[in-house]
């Protein structure tokens, strides 16, 4: 059964929907970037729902100041509180014993720092973001940058 729940973190509420089950190994669902809990095309309510439907509890959640969670958006790296609380109210609302979660793009770098002060068990990861934009990158491998051009002149001077 599907219903909608909300918990505290730092001081703000965040909104899930969690698909229960009786399974005591539960589901995360973290969106990436400023994605709501439902999913591009409703992907993410249909994978919980499917989760789910196998016996294992799925929690989405919005984070703090995206969807219809308070607060600030502050990125993924900021993140780690939203995901620590998130997986609380996966504990409290399902009695889920073990947990996995899922994340993909940002959500997944999130989870790869913040998934152990949250106590998740297994993580799934799909095309994490590796770089985030600042101007303030590294030059590139040398092997990357362009050769000098060749001089057309003979080293010896002489014919060739």
């Amino acid at each position: 059964m599907r219903r909608l729940v909300s918990f505290p973190c730092a001081g703000e509420t965040l909104a899930g929907t969690l698909d229960g089950a009786p399974g005591t190994t539960g589901l995360l669902i973290v969106s990436g970037g400023n994605e709501l809990r439902i999913g591009a095309h409703r992907g993410m309510a249909m994978l919980a729902a499917a989760i789910a439907a196998a016996g294992h509890p799925v929690l989405r959640f919005d984070r703090r100041g995206i969807g219809d969670s308070t607060g600030s958006n502050g990125g993924f790296l900021s993140s780690g509180p939203d995901i620590a609380a998130a997986a609380a109210a996966l504990r409290d609302h399902a009695g889920v014993t073990r947990m996995v979660a899922f994340g993909n793009c940002d959500a997944a770098t999130a989870l790869a720092l913040f998934h152990g002060p949250a106590g998740i068990d297994r993580l799934v990861l799909a095309n994490p973001w590796i770089v985030e934009p600042s101007g303030d990158l590294p030059p590139p491998p040398r092997s990357a940058r362009p050769m000098p051009r060749a001089s057309h002149r003979p080293r010896h001077g002489g014919a060739c």
